[in-house]
């Protein structure tokens, strides 16, 4: 299966509605723009209005028939989760694409007071996830698809520092939110499972891809040589954003993906045709991704209707 067959290959999707956190641009955008080409209504969730509307305009300038729509979602913030949650009037919700995410920030705090990258990478999606449970099981073969990353590697979470505040760096804040997804991942799969819906919970990652997410960081800190090469890095090394985009794709849509998989670039995890890629044996703990479930729980005050706890 080559990147170019699979984008070519996706399964119809009409009938299908997806929701794609942070589609204004890099995967996301991708993401939603062939969920939309083979028939799906997108509902593309973005923080920025202006650029959300021009990625719809882009999406239809590229598939003139694509059912397409920005709505208003800032993840740093859990009062906007809850109005979007409140404002979803569709019966049905076939993919949760929980795309959108924030990397190797200067150390910055949410609307809510969380790490930005904990909040916005996890938290955020955790409750969006949560909010529209109810929608997700009542839709038979629905899918919840989270956008982690094969730097999860650089550190597993720590219970006792959530939002890094005795020693924050960077990357391994980074790395810890990444975790965290994978760790919601498996936990929402464990207790779907339990409860014997057909919900598929799975993850992906796209690689190293050239988009926005590598800059942003130094782009804050007005660090013009770091940002520099890595505008280099990106164009000389990375894959395009196309092909970032695969393994999420996959995930969303190739047939007999299994709860708690983790899909990412055949070559190494950084390149390649969408194939089952390596995690950290820490994404796979039952009492880890419990005990992530209860504070993130008791940090946003959404409880997941219907799932109950599994007593690890």
């Amino acid at each position: 299966m080559t990147q170019r067959r699979y984008a070519n290959d996706i399964p119809d999707q009409s009938g299908r509605t997806a929701v794609v956190t942070g589609a204004n641009s890099g995967i996301g955008l991708i993401t939603a723009r062939e969920l939309a080409r083979h028939g799906a209504r997108v509902l593309l969730a973005c923080r920025d209005e202006r650029r959300g509307k021009e990625a719809a305009a882009r999406i239809r300038g590229a598939v003139p028939d694509a059912d397409v729509e920005f709505a208003g979602l800032d993840l740093a913030d859990l009062s906007s989760v809850r109005e979007f949650a409140a404002a979803y009037t569709p019966d049905r919700l076939d993919l949760l694409i929980n795309n959108a995410g924030v990397m190797a920030l200067p150390y910055r705090r949410t609307a809510d007071g969380f790490e930005t990258q904990f909040g916005v990478n996890h938290l955020g999606h955790f409750a969006l996830t949560g909010l529209l449970l109810p929608k997700l099981l009542a839709t038979p073969g629905a899918r919840v698809v989270s956008v982690s990353s094969g730097l999860h590697a650089l550190s597993n979470i720590d219970m006792g520092d959530l939002n890094s505040e005795r020693n924050y760096r960077r990357w391994i804040a980074y790395g810890r939110s990444k975790t965290a997804n994978l760790l919601f991942v498996h936990e929402l799969a464990r207790r779907t499972a339990a409860i014997g819906s057909g919900l598929v919970a799975a993850a992906a990652h796209p690689g190293y891809a050239s988009t926005n997410l590598q800059t942003a960081g130094v782009r804050m800190e007005n660090r013009r040589a770091a940002e520099r090469v890595i505008e280099f890095g990106n164009r000389i090394i990375a894959q395009p954003a196309a092909a970032g985009a695969l393994p999420t794709l996959y995930a969303a849509t190739a047939p007999g993906v299994r709860p708690d998989s983790f899909t990412g670039p055949r070559v190494l995890g950084w390149r390649g045709e969408p194939a089952p890629s390596w995690r950290a044996g820490w994404t796979l703990n039952d009492v880890a991704s419990e005990r992530l479930w209860v504070a993130s729980e008791q940090l946003t005050g959404v409880t997941f209707a219907g799932l109950g706890g599994l007593g690890v």
